[in-house]
């Protein structure tokens, strides 16, 4: 069988990760398409799969969306007619939907992001629509999804991925923690979804540095030359995306900006704190109800002090782990049944 997958921002990457390294233990083929935004390429190349680049980051304004939309599903279909695909699965890519009803393959469509403008035409043309148990589809419904095509998996969308990661468990119980290392995820300027401010976290960062070591784990070349200046002087700010296991291991605190990673660190029993900008997720709001994530949109470094102070440290959040078990098996299941069809 032969599986197109569609990466158009970093965080499905790693999502894909499992699935596509144990179907393709098993003889499976897949052909693999990428847009040129925040990390994407670079954690592609990090695994040594083989891509395809078809286009950059995602246009800000409706107007060049709309322009850039249609050019890019005649791009991929044009390269992907004559390559045998039998099925396509994605998460949160707007062009695979449609560009599979073009190539009259079954789709599987899965996005946690309720309010992307991009689920509409994606809901109008995939064949099949997971979203976590977690989010409500009702608001699914609003966005065009027809409830015979919806799919509810348990847990959250960090778990379809985090389940192999015991080993890292086991790194952080024997971690002291003595350094303070702080993790700081910038925010999501490329991201479609995303008009929130940019730099906000300058000053805390500042003030924080002269006590803790701090880590800021930039998106995009522009994030890296900004955090570069002399300012942020004694602040690591690494050129390339690190391994989810250097960060996890050894991290004290997460402070996130957008929403995969500070989801996956939360998950790992990381004391977390998301600063995001806009309207939150459904599972966000789910997992801060959970006591596993904490919401401070006007981050202070007196809340980061009264936070860092009162946090012990956590287990992994074993429940979700075995739900995303659960969920990466349905995904894996159902898209071999969709390739039989």
């Amino acid at each position: 069988m032969r599986i197109w997958i569609d990466f158009i921002n970093s965080p499905q990457v790693s999502f894909f990760e499992p699935l596509i390294g144990e179907l393709t233990s098993l003889g499976h083929e897949f052909v693999l398409t990428c847009r040129d935004s925040a990390n994407t390429v670079e954690l592609i190349k990090q695994r040594k799969w083989s891509c395809k680049i078809i286009g950059s980051k995602a246009e800000k304004g409706i107007l060049k969306k709309l322009l850039a939309f249609p050019l890019r599903i005649n791009a991929l279909y044009r390269f992907l007619k004559h390559r045998g695909i039998n099925v396509a699965i994605c998460q949160s890519s707007f062009y695979l939907p449609l560009t599979s009803r073009l190539l009259r393959v079954p789709s599987i469509y899965t996005n946690d992001n309720e309010h992307a403008l991009g689920n509409i035409p994606a809901f109008l043309f995939a064949n099949k629509i997971f979203i976590p148990e977690n989010l409500s589809i009702a608001k699914v419904l609003k966005k065009g999804a027809r409830k015979s095509k919806i799919i509810q998996y348990p847990g959250v969308k960090e778990g379809v991925y985090l389940w192999p990661k015991g080993k890292i468990i086991q790194d952080r119980r024997r971690e002291n923690f003595c350094d303070k290392k702080i993790y700081v995820r910038a925010e999501p300027t490329t991201a479609e979804y995303y008009s929130g401010k940019l730099n906000f976290l300058d000053d805390f960062l500042i003030m924080i540095k002269k006590k803790y070591s701090v880590t800021v784990l930039v998106r995009d070349k522009a994030q890296f030359i900004h955090y570069s200046q002399a300012r942020f002087l004694g602040i690591d700010v690494p050129e390339k995306p690190l391994s989810f296991e250097d960060i996890a291991v050894g991290c004290e605190l997460f402070i996130g900006a957008g929403g995969s990673m500070t989801r996956e660190m939360a998950i790992m029993g990381i004391p977390t704190i998301s600063v995001y900008q806009e309207a939150l997720l459904d599972v966000d709001k789910f997992l801060i109800t959970e006591k596993l994530l904490a919401h401070e949109p006007e981050l202070t470094f007196s809340i980061f002090e009264t936070f860092i102070e009162s946090t012990s440290r956590r287990e992994i959040n074993a429940t979700l782990i075995e739900k995303g078990k659960v969920a990466y098996e349905l995904f894996k299941n159902h898209l071999l049944k969709q390739s039989r069809q």
